[in-house]
């Protein structure tokens, strides 16, 4: 009889600590933060057209190169935090010495929140060069292929963000350049800022 006692209690003790604390409070519904946003953005683009069997000195003249300044306007929608989609037309504003260059682009954008701040990316795409002669120059490139990109961006506030970022606007492209070169690439070094609506 003792045993049955002390069953008994036991189980009614474990009862009145299971109810304990009142009524069952439903678990509250947090509201996902919505990461997609459409942005237009500005870039000051350091460029390098060369033949394709030179390489790349932005910092230097070099014979077969000549370097740009080119302005770069893009548009975009971040579709989510890892994912965005955007379109780029960049145009020379400065030139060296023989070319003239217009660019355009279509890119997915995988990238990566590496704090809340600041993210890393790639670009990945099509786009299309045009490079036109100045000072009576023989250039003539109209081709278009695969283009990409790394960079990285900094947001100071949740709409206004800087990026650098390197673009391969045209890797042995067909075309005429200087000296009968008929492959010719191109790259770039772009500094600019986003605003995010």
């Amino acid at each position: 009889m003792k045993k049955i006692m002390l069953s008994i209690s036991a189980v009614m003790t474990m009862g009145s600590f299971a109810v304990a604390g009142g009524d069952i409070v439903p678990v509250p519904v947090v509201a996902e933060s919505d990461n997609s946003s459409f942005y237009l953005g500005l870039a000051v683009t350091a460029m390098s057209t060369r033949d394709a069997s030179v390489s790349m000195d932005i910092f230097n003249v070099k014979h077969g190169q000549d370097r740009l300044g080119n302005i770069t306007f893009l548009a975009g929608y971040n579709y989510n935090q890892y994912v965005a989609f955007e379109g780029r037309y960049t145009t020379t504003f400065t030139d060296e010495d023989k070319v003239e260059m217009d660019g355009w682009s279509l890119f997915v954008k995988p990238q990566y929140p590496v704090t809340e701040d600041f993210n890393i990316y790639a670009l990945l795409g099509f786009g299309g060069v045009t490079m036109d002669p100045v000072n009576g120059s023989s250039v003539d490139v109209d081709d278009s292929g695969f283009q990409w990109g790394l960079g990285a961006g900094y947001d100071f506030t949740e709409n206004i963000s800087v990026f650098f970022d390197y673009v391969n606007y045209a890797n042995d492209m067909d075309g005429v350049y200087w000296d009968g070169a008929l492959q010719v690439d191109a790259d770039a070094f772009n500094l600019g800022v986003i605003y995010k609506f």
